[in-house]
């Protein structure tokens, strides 16, 4: 999460939210106990927000790939539980303080 931080200020990125969540996915196996297959417990993890104007949408996903992205036996390799990236259209944004709306409230 540090060093995604520190990437996201150098990239001129500095409004996130950032929240503890849990969940699990491909990380986590199918577990035997007893003989019988017991659902894996929640594994902690993090959860950003990031809300930008469409001209920073490749920055910051660039930015996000390559700080996130661990390594195996190469550089950048990645491997399961690096985390994933979904990019979704924000319909409206309105800053309250001020009433601004659409890209100038981001």
């Amino acid at each position: 999460m540090d060093a995604v931080r520190e990437a996201l200020i150098e990239a001129d990125i500095t409004r996130i939210t950032v929240s503890r969540v849990s969940g699990h996915g491909q990380q986590i196996t199918e577990e035997i106990y007893r003989g019988k297959k017991v659902v894996p417990n929640l594994v902690p993890k993090t959860r950003l927000e990031i809300a930008v104007n469409d001209e920073f949408v490749d920055v910051t996903v660039n930015t996000i790939i390559e700080a996130a992205r661990s390594s195996n036996d190469g550089p950048g390799d990645g491997t399961v539980g690096d985390g994933k990236i979904f990019i979704l259209p924000l319909e409206e944004c309105i800053r309250i303080r001020t009433n601004e709306r659409g890209p100038a409230a981001i």
